[in-house]
């Protein structure tokens, strides 16, 4: 075209506006261009509203030009008009918009058509007036932070095709008033927190083509008026809280595309009519509870290329029409209960790229047909009982990346067709019975990252071939039964994070090239026949985060300083404790008993200032303990029992004031016991016996208030035995026997009421037997081999008082009769307050000081009253930290700067008997034991007006409350929940079988636990406590909090809790039903019992290291033990403390590949 042409053509155009316009009418341009003006307007005005407006430079185009006016608008960027002028589109996506609509004025768009604000950062509600919009056809409001609920004005903009307001904030329910969009063709709410259920009147909606409702929580059944949508190509409600059925009316749907019901609550069967869906191509129903066998009405879905039944209770077999589906890509079958044999019919999905049908119950042999399938990438199919051999046609899976057979039945060989699959990297064959050596051919699978052929019964030496594996992560060849030196080529793993070769048959010594893999971060050499010492090369392995070995400890050990657990217990190992393990800075626990060690303790050791565990026990030591030792001032568990170790012990022990457990029985330490034992104030455990400590049991042992077992037999103690010890209130287990003591066993040990067991046999004590409980039942042997001891006991003569003794048994008795007079006074006077406070509801309020009966050591009643009321501004909501169904709890900072904790009970009125029992309960319960899992009462307050407890102040609050908190529950590590279990098990065994009566606390859970600074547990919370006579076994009372029941359940479910992170729920239900049966097969149809331990630990946190490991899973099966369905198999609480102390797993194999049901089936000793 010339250029005298275009100008003639520009020409014409004008003209014919020119034109247009002279025809139209004045009112005409007049409206548009008064439209115009209001638009401008009301855009600026909006955009003046955006939190980040003045940084926005693509929306500098919006501005006001008087001179432009008319056309304003419509030159701005994102905006389109119509042909007069009016605007039509405005399409802001991904303009980085910070603000909301509130200011957006809907009403000055009346020829709005297409509004798209998607990919912004909109906030705050949808306003109802955005139904003022009456031609819009397209509304985009997607991936933004809109919050509130989904106006029912919605309903109004009839014209509407398109709406998306999916990834939002969005709550509350969908409106019914949706429905009547009779023009809706696409409607996507999903990714929001809409909850209730799915309106039935969307099936009005019959242009309707998508629908995507995934994603938030909707509840109750799909209706079946979905399968009236007859245009509908995808359908997504995945990710909700549905129930009930599959509606067969969506068999109706065949236009479907896709269907998306997966992680769900849905039951019952796959209706048949799923198979009328003849242009389906992704079918998802994972993660919901169907049940029943696979409808052979898919196999006609020849369309089909996902096809998702995972995670669900099916059963029966694979159907052969499977195998019709030549389209199908992704097949997932795994986790379910299906059975039979894998068909050979698969074996024509030859466009076929994952195929998982792992954790089944799956048999007979795999299929070689499956070596057709040259499309794969994913072959799972672990956890099955499948047998056979492994079919060498898996070779011709040349683009296989994951290739996962472990937990099946398969023997034989390992083919070495395996080798060429170039394309692997991940390969895990273990947990079968596969034999033979390893192939060479492995050392061409050069992208390998993670090799487990563990637990099986592999022979013969490890490939040097393996050491071409470069990009390797993860190396498990343990518990088989290799034999050879480890191949110096493993020293080329430079990537290798874990190597496992424990358990086998190894020989010679350790390569000193391991010390070039510095990412390593666990290495178990364990249980082998290793020798020789460990190179010094692997102080480079700065990274090591767990060591097991078996070999000589000389002084070649290395500084390893991210090792922070070294276990060695109960092995041959040989030589001297080595110095550098001081240079081990985050050092916190060390094993090393039950081996040979000879040598003395390195003073250098102290240098590991972070051990808290540190046992040396069941060697051959020599030499005193250094005086150094004193500057260990994380110590809590110290074990030097069983050694030749002799000396005095250093003062400067006295500092280790955080000891919680200390042995040092069966060496050869003289001199006396110091006084500065008087320090430990949290040991609970303190053994000296088998020594040869002389002169006096020190006086300063009174203040171990916290001490449960004393041992100090088998000595050369001479002296009384001092009245202090009664002092000791939380002591259950006394010995005392074989040492010099002499003189009248104190009668304040009458008063000992924890008091449980005792021993003073063989020494020359005289006199009457103390009347307490561990004196009566012990046993002839307790008490024999003294001079003169007497009292009503089998193998002791009957007491008579003599001249000499007559006014010491005067003055026993007397006392006695005193404290009897005391404590029978005690209990009227807290009877005749209560009832007095009853009676003075009638009264006013005069008088106020006198009617007051508190209730607390070392305080004047009265002012500590009104401190606590001034502490706490009355009780105002500002000071409470918690509430229950006895009372609310008060956080009080008295003028002494002493915090504690106020709980106030709830009014009690005329008549109402419960809270006065649970009140008077928990008094009784608190004032008569003692033990440092149990909160302290420092005292009580009955009174009209107000009746509260006062009890030392807890730092960190309820267990509970720790675990609902993701942030707080991560500083919760795994030794922390152990200990905290522990702590609870004391407390419970303290007064289940060392109070007398026998105490019940009938509302254990993590709510009643409380934790200090330093995560210590704390049972409180009395109210409901029952009080049994002697010898009763009603121990099945239930009160308190809905999900725990006594005693013994109490604790496995609190423990399981703890480990879990989550109340266990419905996971019990399931497991214990079959660990109760009497076939170990069945168990394995459990989804409960084929889960990896792993996936039942709290999540929040990283998995147990394998030192952890056995702590927790001990942890696991005594909780399992607790909650056996028969009471009379459950342990008792002295029992599970006992077997806290004594049962440790020692792990063959990572926690990673034990399931649930292997679990029970693991022997204490190893698993």
């Amino acid at each position: 075209m010339t250029s005298l042409d275009f100008h003639k053509l520009c020409l014409l155009a004008y003209c014919l506006v020119l034109f247009v316009q002279l025809l139209s009418p004045p009112s005409c341009f007049a409206f548009a261009s008064a439209t115009s003006t209001t638009e401008v307007e009301a855009l600026l005005k909006w955009k003046a509203t955006f939190q980040n407006h003045t940084r926005l430079q693509n929306l500098t185009s919006w501005a006001y030009l008087p001179a432009h006016a008319k056309a304003a608008p419509c030159f701005w960027i994102g905006i389109s008009c119509n042909v007069v002028g009016s605007v039509s589109v405005i399409n802001l996506t991904n303009f980085g918009i910070q603000g909301t609509l509130h200011e957006f004025s809907f009403l000055s768009f009346p020829n709005l058509q297409y509004l798209n604000l998607s990919y912004n950062n909109l906030f705050d509600v949808i306003p109802a007036k955005i139904s003022s919009l009456s031609k819009l056809i397209t509304l985009d409001l997607s991936n933004n932070w809109l919050s509130g609920s989904i106006p029912t004005s919605l309903g109004q903009l009839t014209n509407i095709s398109t709406l998306y307001i999916y990834r939002n904030n969005l709550s509350g329910t969908i409106p019914i008033e949706i429905g009547k969009l009779k023009s809706l063709v696409d409607l996507e709410l999903s990714h929001n927190q809409l909850n209730g259920s799915i309106p039935t009147s969307l099936s009005q909606l019959t242009n309707l083509s998508t629908l995507y409702l995934n994603n938030n929580n909707l509840s109750g059944t799909i209706p079946k008026e979905i399968g009236n949508l007859k245009s509908l190509v995808d359908l997504g409600l995945s990710e909700n809280q549905l129930n009930g059925s599959i509606p067969t009316s969506l068999g109706q749907l065949t236009n479907l595309s896709t269907l998306y019901l997966g992680s769900n609550n849905l039951s019952g069967t796959i209706p048949k009519e799923i198979g009328n869906l003849k242009s389906l191509v992704d079918l998802e129903l994972y993660k919901n509870q169907l049940s029943g066998s696979i409808p052979t009405s898919l196999g006609q879905l020849t369309n089909l290329s996902t096809l998702y039944l995972n995670n669900n209770n099916l059963s029966g077999t694979i159907p052969k029409e499977i195998g019709n589906l030549k389209s199908l890509v992704d097949l997932g079958l795994s986790e379910n209960q299906l059975n039979g044999s894998i068909p050979t019919s698969l074996g024509q999905l030859t466009n076929l790229s994952t195929l998982y049908l792992g954790s089944n119950n799956l048999s007979g042999t795999i299929p070689k047909e499956i070596g057709n399938l040259k499309s794969l990438v994913d072959l799972e199919l672990y956890k099955n009982q499948l047998s056979g051999s492994i079919p060498t046609s898996l070779g011709q899976l040349t683009n296989l990346s994951t290739l996962n057979l472990f937990r099946n039945n398969l023997f034989g060989t390992i083919p070495i067709e395996i080798g060429k699959l170039k394309s692997l990297v991940d390969l895990e064959l273990s947990h079968n019975q596969l034999n033979g050596s390893i192939p060479t051919s492995l050392g061409q699978l050069t992208n390998l990252s993670t090799l487990y052929l563990h637990s099986n019964n592999l022979s013969g030496t490890i490939p040097k071939e393996i050491g071409n594996l470069k990009s390797l992560v993860n190396l498990g060849l343990s518990d088989n039964q290799l034999n050879g030196s480890i191949p110096t080529s493993l020293g080329q793993l430079t990537n290798l994070s874990t190597l496992m070769l424990y358990s086998n048959n190894l020989s010679g010594t350790i390569p000193k090239e391991i010390g070039n893999l510095k990412s390593l971060v666990d290495l178990g050499l364990s249980y082998n026949q290793l020798i020789g010492s460990i190179p010094t090369s692997l102080c480079q392995l700065t990274n090591l985060s767990t060591l097991h070995l078996d070999s000589n400890i000389s002084k070649d050990f290395g500084v390893y300083p991210n090792l922070d657990f070294i276990d060695m217990s109960h092995n041959k190992f040989y030589g001297e404790i080595s110095q550098k393990w001081g240079q081990c800075a985050k050092l916190e626990t060390l094993l090393i008993a039950g081996n040979n060690l000879t040598g003395s303790i390195p003073p250098e050791i102290i240098n590991a200032d972070k051990i808290h565990k540190l046992d040396l026990s069941s060697n051959h030591l020599v030499g005193a303990i250094p005086k150094e030792f004193g500057r260990m001032t994380s110590l809590q568990k110290l074990m030097l029992n069983e050694n030749q170790l002799s000396g005095c012990i250093p003062s400067e022990f006295g500092s280790l004031v955080d000891l919680e457990y200390l042995d040092l029985s069966s060496n050869k330490f003289n001199g006396s016991i110091a006084g500065t034992f008087g320090n430990f104030l949290k040991l609970y455990h303190l053994n000296l016996s088998n020594n040869q400590f002389s002169q006096g049991i020190p006086l300063k042992l009174e203040k171990l208030v916290q001490l449960n077992d004393l041992d100090l037999s088998h000595n050369s103690l001479e002296g009384s035995i001092p009245a202090e010890i009664s002092n000791m209130e939380s002591l259950q287990t006394l010995n005392l026997s074989h040492n010099n003591l002499s003189g009248f066993i104190p009668s304040s040990f009458e008063g000992m009421h924890g008091l449980s067991y005792v021993d003073v046999s063989y020494n020359e004590l005289e006199g009457p037997l103390p009347n307490n409980r561990a004196f009566r039942q012990a046993p002839p042997e307790a008490l024999q081999g003294n001079k003169g001891l007497c009292g009503n006991v089998e193998g002791l003569q009957s007491c008579t008082i003599g001249p000499r003794k007559e006014r010491k048994w005067v003055f026993g008795i007397t006392f006695s009769l005193v404290a009897a007079i005391l404590l029978i006074s005690a209990f009227f006077t807290i009877k005749f307050v209560v009832q007095r406070k009853k009676k003075s509801l009638e009264k006013a309020e005069k008088n106020l000081h006198e009617e007051i009966s508190f209730s607390v050591l070392n305080f004047d009643g009265k002012s500590m009253y009104e401190e606590i009321i001034r502490a706490t501004e009355n009780f105002d909501s500002t000071y409470r930290i918690a509430s229950g169904a006895q009372g609310s709890v008060y956080k009080a900072n008295l003028s002494s700067d002493n915090i504690v904790a106020v709980k106030k009970i709830h009014q009690l009125w005329d008549g109402e008997k419960n809270l006065e029992t649970a009140f008077l309960n928990e008094i009784r319960a608190l004032t008569e034991i003692k033990h440092r899992n149990i909160v302290k009462l420092h005292g009580f307050c009955s009174h009209h007006r107000h009746s509260f407890l006062v009890y030392e102040f807890v730092e960190r609050g309820s267990l509970a409350t720790i675990l609902s908190k993701d942030e707080e529950a991560k500083e919760v590590g795994w030794r922390k929940r152990v200990n905290i279990v522990d702590g609870v098990a004391h407390a419970l065994a303290y007064m289940h079988h060392d109070c007398l009566p026998p105490i019940v606390h009938r509302d254990i859970s993590t709510k009643n636990i409380l934790l200090d600074s330093k995560y210590e547990a704390s049972v409180s919370d009395f109210g409901t406590a029952k009080f049994l006579n002697p010898g009763s076994t009603t121990w099945t009372a239930v009160a308190g909090t809905y999900g725990y029941v006594a005693p013994g359940n109490i604790f496995g479910v609190v423990a399981m809790e703890t480990i879990m992170g989550r109340h266990p729920g419905d996971f019990f239900s399931s497991f214990l039903s079959v660990s109760s049966s009497s076939t170990s097969s069945s168990a394995s149809t459990l989804p409960s019992h084929q889960m990896s331990i792993v996936d039942v630990l709290d999540q929040r946190i990283l998995p147990p290291t394998y030192q952890e490991a056995g702590e927790v899973l001990s942890l696991m099966k005594i909780a399992f033990s607790c909650l056996n369905p028969s009471p009379h198999s459950r342990p008792t609480m002295r029992q599970v403390t006992q077997l806290i102390s004594t049962q440790k797993l020692h792990l063959s194999k990572t926690i990673r590949m034990i399931t649930c049901g292997e679990l029970l089936a693991l022997d204490p000793l190893t698993a």
